[in-house]
């Protein structure tokens, strides 16, 4: 089931976001997010911008969310997305149901364009966005440094 984010699941997406902080690259973060940075980082997206979760019997599986892609008002009608999902959840087709509903409400408040920052290794991430009808626009190469070793990352546009 697919629904707005609460304060309230602030531990579990903690949770979620940290194992990729911790054991990945999808996430240029180092430390692991608190639960009560995690729940005002969360407040303050989803107070102006959408954010979902996917929820299972009761369990966050994974969410999304858009939030300013740029600071400078020129790009006010311009979003950055973010989606994760529980390891344990991917291939269901839930990345791609939440990021449906998340491109639908960003076209029901008027905005303009999408744009996804992914690790350039990160090939499932590629894929969806791909398959969502993003198109790759930039590659940036070794501009981050995690777990030893240098990463590029890809822009992905998806005009609506």
């Amino acid at each position: 089931m697919i629904r707005p984010v609460t304060p309230h699941d602030a531990a579990a997406i903690a949770a979620l976001y940290n194992h990729y902080v911790l054991h990945t690259t999808a996430s240029f973060e180092e430390e692991a997010v608190p639960v009560e940075a995690m729940r005002r980082r969360i407040e303050e997206t989803a107070a102006r911008w959408p954010y979902l979760v996917w929820e299972e019997q009761g369990r966050v599986k994974g969410y999304c969310y858009a939030h300013p892609w740029k600071e400078r008002p020129a790009y006010r009608h311009t979003l950055e997305t973010t989606v994760y999902l529980d390891p344990a959840c991917t291939g269901r087709g839930i990345g791609t149901q939440l990021m449906h509903a998340l491109i639908g409400e960003c076209r029901g408040r008027g905005v303009h364009a999408l744009v996804a920052c992914i690790t350039a290794g990160n090939t499932a991430s590629r894929r969806l966005h791909r398959r969502l009808g993003f198109r790759q626009v930039s590659e940036f190469h070794e501009v981050g440094f995690k777990h030893g070793q240098w990463l590029g990352v890809v822009d992905y546009e998806l005009r609506l």
